[in-house]
């Protein structure tokens, strides 16, 4: 009977397949760029307090005072689920932040449009922003910060369009590789 340290050690000579050096910096950043995801939403979070609203609510009328937009365009920009951004519209309308207008595009979908109070409250909470990021802004530097937001729209164009690359991983497994 094989003794369990046989066992092991036939587990430890199996090797998983090292990255890119490309592949390796972006396993690298994907802790980071997750606790500033948090660090971004607890400073949104606080950023829109003041004025009596939530992070959610808060980008929802920033979506919307560009103009009217249906609840499933908000989301599509926002990139979130259509349902949790309807709930957030509701709740906006019954405060009176946004209404709810016919739209001339469709039938069902209204389209929620900023009313002057939700501007003044938004307006509020851009103020308070505006504070902020020129301070943060300032530490880290413009030219810094343009080269992020450009590599991070690089990053989100790649990744949308390799959102399914799991189903595409287990269609390829069932195929042999083989396209359909």
């Amino acid at each position: 009977m094989p003794s369990i340290g046989n066992r092991q050690h036939a587990v430890k000579l199996l090797k998983t397949p090292r990255r890119t050096p490309a592949g390796e910096a972006l396993t690298e950043l994907i802790i980071p760029a997750i606790r500033l995801r948090a660090l971004f939403t607890t400073a949104g979070e606080a950023l829109a307090r003041p004025a009596g609203q939530s992070l959610a609510r808060w980008l929802v009328l920033e979506v919307v005072a560009d103009g009217p937009a249906t609840v499933a365009q908000i989301a599509r920009k926002m990139g979130l689920a259509r349902q949790s951004v309807q709930r957030v519209a509701d709740l906006l309308e019954q405060d009176g932040l946004t209404a709810y207008a016919a739209n001339p595009g469709h039938r069902r979908a209204q389209l929620v449009r900023v009313t002057a109070r939700g501007l003044r409250t938004l307006q509020t909470i851009q103020a308070t922003q505006r504070v902020w990021a020129d301070a943060v802004g300032a530490e880290i530097g413009e030219e810094d910060l343009r080269k992020t937001l450009d590599v991070v729209g690089r990053l989100l164009r790649v990744l949308t369009v390799r959102r399914h690359f799991g189903s595409e991983k287990r269609a390829n497994q069932r195929t042999g590789g083989l396209e359909e």
